[in-house]
């Protein structure tokens, strides 16, 4: 959903992403443990960020700024509709955490009963969704554009 593509490859360690994006360490540590951002984490316990991570920083912060609280980006993260995205069943649907959770993105709720369990949630379209309130926009204009006029 992305203008550009941007690459979800972890290259850059805490301190660099903390330089590149202008937040200070100890919060992308907060976020991180809060779920917002899912680095990669060497074998020696390491994090390291990708582009995707520094752009979901970025507008993170800016949520932050705009007087949004972590639990409200959590919220506004959960509204991304992963299910529609990666076209699940009904049934899939069932079994799904995330697709019953409002309040929470489905790479925290992702139970070993959904049926992207199996993918690295860093690569997933849902994760890359960095913005999202442009990203929900711009998706439900192109559902309109590809002849759908009601999600009735």
């Amino acid at each position: 959903m992305n203008a550009t593509i941007i690459s979800s490859e972890p290259v850059y360690t805490l301190a660099v992403a903390s330089r590149l994006s202008g937040i200070p360490s100890h919060s992308i540590r907060q976020y991180v443990d809060k779920g917002l951002i899912l680095p990669y984490k060497t074998d020696s316990n390491r994090h390291l960020f990708s582009e995707v991570d520094l752009d979901r920083l970025q507008n993170i912060k800016n949520y932050i700024d705009e007087g949004l609280n972590i639990a409200g980006i959590k919220s506004l993260y959960a509204l991304i509709p992963g299910f529609l995205i990666n076209a699940c069943s009904d049934k899939e649907c069932l079994g799904c955490h995330a697709y019953n959770n409002k309040t929470a993105p489905c790479w925290i709720t992702n139970s070993d009963k959904a049926k992207c369990n199996y993918k690295d949630c860093r690569s997933c379209e849902v994760y890359k969704m960095t913005n999202p309130i442009d990203d929900l926009y711009n998706y439900f204009v192109k559902i309109r554009e590809e002849g759908i006029t009601s999600l009735k």
